[in-house]
């Protein structure tokens, strides 16, 4: 038996002092949060055949090349589903190579010292999940709390660990929470109100909170996300367009990025709760007091963003300090401020808008991919050579390049990504990015987030469904009965995911898979060149008239709401980054966040940012593109410092080493077989750094070392 204590529904009368009311004041968070309407589900785990870090499956289980497998596929249950979404979410945000550090810097069997003593690393505890939500079963954010055996009541910490990306609860397991669990802390999750949620539209089935699937009626306000159609507007996109999914992210019209700092500080409120009820006494008082606790919000990219906004919103108190590595933030435009790396000109163009700098790489990544350059781009091959040079051609005939030949028009669309911010450490890793999807897959998504467009919109012509891998390639079918039964597990939320890709409504012949679809304006296969200008005018407007200007403006009002001012109320915050970082780009998040919170808080700032030096976005892809393995260390391994800093900080005082960058050391050798990563390639952040390597800010200027 996996669990010791089955899931179960956690009633009212086990949970009676949760009465109803706002649990946001220190003395009512031992209360039940009135965001949390519904049941509350249970699990408790030995740490022996299961347990919280790794579903059961050990250090050893998470590094296996197989997936733990489901005793019927068509109809996997709940506790299988979470030990598979366990193996994928760890294994999606770390390099899972022992070459590239894992089971030797990091992973389950790592103690916080870096010492391999923990054997298969598996944590015995208790889990609890539950909606949060008002009762309407709209919005249906997954929290989830871990308390894991070794909490000490007596010396109280809490962990947030919101999902990355658009994953699922289980999202940042590998990250915050690895870290969370090992320290002794309860962990706070949050899917941030994106999650995995899939409505397979032509079925009409949905996930419930434990990724189980059932019919979308049936499951009511239970459902983890169903599309707003009535029965009449789904039966006809059935018919005018079969086989297609909505996603919880794209198509819930919540625009849910202007909560994640919400949800991430509910997360905090909720793991209160569980605590209190787990360790108190309902005779006598809640024994896990705010005063007495440390919290941490704490993840990486999306979450490291909620981290963040949390900061940013919490009026009350809730967070003692922030530890993030590459964090998605959008911080609100400052006049005159500029950033200054080394000896070279002020940049004056940081700190845009993701979509701004999405949609600006999703229109010119495939051309720049073709720059003599750049030839030895890790994953270049991803990326079809025809179909690039169809698109340079295709953005000469829309007057986006100006060069005749295909190479001078690559080089072109190349010197535009970096004159418009991205740094030359990025030239090589852009063709992987938009091979991989992750470009157009987040550009599409979000173009659907902010403008809170409903799936039946099919905005700029795109969907999403199942493609055949058989003549006729590429064109919508029903997906296999198995991929969207174990969708939750395998899943990210953005598609290309699960089975499910992007669709170009508007292919010349009719729908069909966005990479090899044919554009109407130029009838080639561009990879789909107007759906790319599409996206990128609903964020410049240009050109735009009617319905089309309405819907830039919708997005425009989107892209407003999510927007940070910089004020982190005082609290000691630390942020690393990958100067690399090619998906979220320092100048635009990072380093500008940096310089507006100087503004914003002058002398009393506490944030101390850490540039990682041959460090990006994406861990995962170490192990996985010959190149990256030589060039790139593990950005991860710095947010495991960072997180230890943070607490000894907290605890001890122990002092913040000051903004600097952090110098690595790639591994080199061969491409796909580099030398075994050891502790000198990725030093500790000094405490005390020589001075031509400090991040300052004067006047109105971040400056930065090379």
């Amino acid at each position: 038996m996996s669990v010791v204590k089955s899931y179960l529904i956690v009633t009212s009368m086990l949970f009676a002092s949760g009465c109803a009311g706002d649990a946001r004041s220190h003395d009512d968070l031992g209360k039940r949060p009135e965001f949390i309407r519904g049941p509350i589900l249970h699990a408790q785990y030995d740490g022996l055949t299961n347990d919280l870090l790794t579903g059961g499956l050990g250090a050893t289980g998470l590094q296996a090349a197989a997936p733990p497998t489901f005793a019927d596929p068509l109809n996997p249950t709940s506790a299988e589903l979470r030990t598979r979404a366990i193996y994928n979410n760890y294994r999606a945000l770390v390099d899972m190579t022992t070459k590239g550090g894992y089971g030797v810097l990091y992973g389950p069997n790592i103690d916080l010292n870096g010492g391999n003593t923990l054997g298969e690393g598996r944590i015995a505890g208790d889990e609890y999940i539950a909606y949060a939500d008002k009762g309407s079963g709209r919005k249906n954010v997954t929290m989830m709390v871990q308390v894991p055996k070794s909490f000490d009541p007596r010396n109280p910490c809490i962990v947030t660990a919101v999902s990355s990306g658009s994953r699922g609860v289980y999202g940042a397991i590998g990250t915050a929470g690895d870290w969370g669990l090992k320290r002794g802390c309860a962990v706070a999750y949050s899917d941030k109100g994106t999650g995995n949620g899939a409505h397979d539209l032509q079925a009409n089935t949905v996930n419930l909170i434990d990724g189980v699937r059932q019919n979308a009626a049936t499951a009511g306000k239970a459902s983890n996300f169903t599309a707003d159609l009535s029965p009449a507007a789904l039966a006809a996109f059935n018919a005018a367009t079969p086989n297609r999914f909505a996603f919880k992210h794209a198509h819930s019209q919540q625009n849910p990025e202007k909560d994640w700092g919400k949800h991430t500080l509910q997360a905090i409120e909720f793991a209160f709760f569980v605590l209190n009820e787990k360790f108190g006494d309902r005779h006598h008082e809640r024994p896990i007091k705010r005063s007495k606790t440390i919290v941490i919000a704490s993840s990486a990219s999306n979450g490291a963003g909620a981290a963040i906004a949390a900061a940013e919103q919490d009026k009350e108190g809730l967070i003692d300090g922030v530890a993030v590595s590459e964090p998605q933030i959008q911080p609100r435009q400052a006049h005159g401020l500029a950033i200054q790396r080394g000896s070279n000109p002020p940049f004056n163009g940081g700190g845009k808008a993701l979509y701004d700098y999405f949609t600006l790489a999703n229109l010119l990544q495939p051309c720049a991919r073709l720059a003599p350059s750049v030839a030895d781009s890790p994953g270049i091959a991803l990326v079809n050579a025809t179909l690039a040079a169809n698109r340079c051609a295709a953005l000469k005939a829309k007057g986006v390049l100006s060069a005749s030949s295909t190479t001078d028009q690559a080089n072109e669309a190349l010197a535009m990504l970096r004159g418009a911010g991205w740094e030359p450490e990025s030239n090589l890793l852009h063709a992987s990015h938009y091979g991989t999807s992750a470009t157009p897959g987040v550009t599409v998504t979000y173009a659907n987030a902010y403008g809170r467009f409903g799936v039946a919109d099919n905005l700029c012509g795109f969907s999403f469904g199942a493609t055949s891998a058989v003549a006729p390639v590429g064109v919508p079918t029903a997906i296999a009965p198995a991929s969207v039964a174990q969708i939750f597990a395998s899943g990210n939320g953005v598609p290309p995911t699960g089975g499910i890709n992007i669709i170009n409504n508007n292919s010349v012949g009719g729908p069909l898979l966005d990479g090899i679809s044919v554009s109407p304006s130029s009838n080639l296969a561009d990879l789909n060149a107007d759906g790319a200008l599409c996206l990128r005018t609903l964020f410049t407007s240009a050109g735009l008239t009617g319905a089309a200007r309405k819907n830039a403006e919708r997005v425009g009002e989107g892209i407003e709401k999510v927007l940070r001012d910089g004020d982190l109320r005082g609290k000691p915050v630390i942020i690393v980054h990958g100067r690399s970082d090619t998906l979220v780009p320092v100048n635009f998040s990072s380093r500008y966040y940096f310089g507006l919170n100087q503004l914003e808080e002058g002398r009393h700032s506490e944030l101390h940012y850490y540039e990682i030096t041959n460090a990006q976005h994406f861990d995962t892809f170490i192990g996985l593109l010959p190149g990256y393995d030589t060039r790139l260390v593990p950005l991860h391994v710095y947010l495991i410092q960072a997180l230890n800093l943070m607490y000894a900080h907290l605890k001890s005082g122990a002092p913040l080493p000051p903004s600097q960058v952090v110098d690595t050391v790639p591994r080199g050798g061969t491409p796909g077989a580099a030398p075994q990563i050891t502790p000198a390639n990725v030093p500790p952040i000094p405490q005390s750094p020589a001075a031509g390597k400090l991040i300052t800010f004067s006047g109105r200027t971040v400056h930065v070392p090379d």
